[in-house]
């Protein structure tokens, strides 16, 4: 880490990077036009995988869209397929479970993986700061281990369920199954096996040396992640929040519930993603806390390189296969 903790302020003003404006009764307004895809829920359509959503709390707007491989319905003698519940990226202030470039990928990963998938809906910040979304991330979980319906009561396998997310989904996925490894025995019958964090964010007070490298990166600039920050944490704490820096006081006592639970965890990333320090430095936490880690670390890229190059996006799912 660089010893270097004051503000870098470079070119560029992160609310035009983001299309975002500060409103003064503190929520933002979002510009930025995200194509949204409804759920195909129809078997009769020509379709590889099949969607639909679940409501999970009415009042917050919360819900999850799961994706069901055809071929389920097609073989009923055939094993049930494992589960992924997935918390989508976006600094926490952004995107959407029904976001067209993430249905499509979720869509994707189903049908390569052969998983069911149940992509989450959460509360975004700064209208419901950090621990919003991971309050919704865990409620998430127990709604789907109570639920009535029929795609996942038939056709998903509760007792091989893994926890994933995609950068800030990533920091979700992380916080989400520390809390839930805390309850595990009140989960049943959803058995958790492991966590995979693909280009997780993270931070600190103390920027790292990727960050120093980084700092005008075009696709994920300093300026922007320091504002994600400042709108998602809770008012009046700085980066070194365990919220945004797992490595605090030595990293979570619930550490040690998930060494002795026996989850495994992929961390992911690349370096030439601003972020990529936090995530090397995750998964040294891990080991010294004697978790299953297994870090996958490419040169170059970006920060969502998986979304954007087909070639690595394959890889990423090759690393995942091979995980779970």
């Amino acid at each position: 880490m660089s010893g270097q903790d004051a503000p870098i302020n470079p070119t560029g003003d992160p609310y035009q990077l983001l299309q975002i404006v500060r409103n003064p009764d503190g929520t933002i307004t979002r510009a930025l036009d995200i194509p949204e895809t409804p759920p195909t829920s129809d078997p009769s359509l020509p379709i590889s995988v099949l969607s639909k959503d679940i409501p999970i709390n009415q009042s917050n707007n919360t819900w999850v869209r799961i994706y069901l491989p055809r071929e389920a319905l097609d073989i009923s003698s055939q094993p049930k397929l494992p589960l992924i519940v997935y918390y989508h990226g976006g600094g926490f202030i952004m995107s959407s479970a029904a976001s067209s470039l993430l249905h499509d990928y979720c869509v994707n990963m189903a049908n390569e993986l052969r998983v069911i998938i149940a992509s989450v809906e959460y509360r975004l910040a700064p209208e419901h700061r950090l621990p919003a979304a991971y309050d919704d991330a865990v409620e998430a979980l127990y709604r789907i281990k109570t639920t009535q319906d029929d795609w996942l009561t038939k056709y998903a396998d509760f007792s091989n369920c893994f926890i994933m997310g995609l950068s800030a989904g990533g920091n979700i996925a992380y916080h989400a199954g520390l809390r839930v490894a805390a309850e595990a025995d009140h989960l049943g019958p959803l058995k958790i096996r492991g966590l995979i964090l693909q280009q997780p964010f993270f931070g600190g007070t103390q920027r790292s040396d990727s960050e120093l490298r980084l700092v005008n990166d075009p696709m994920l600039p300093l300026c922007v992640t320091d504002l994600m920050w400042e709108l998602s944490l809770p008012i009046g704490v700085d980066c070194d929040h365990e919220y945004c820096n797992p490595t605090v006081a030595g990293g979570s006592k619930l550490l040690e519930k998930i060494r002795l639970l026996g989850w495994k965890v992929l961390v992911t990333g690349c370096d030439g993603d601003l972020l990529f320090d936090r995530q090397v430095e995750l998964v040294k936490l891990l080991e010294e806390h004697g978790v299953h880690v297994v870090g996958h670390f490419g040169v170059g890229g970006c920060h969502g390189v998986d979304f954007h190059d087909s070639s690595r996006g394959k890889a990423f799912l090759e690393q995942v296969k091979n995980f779970i």
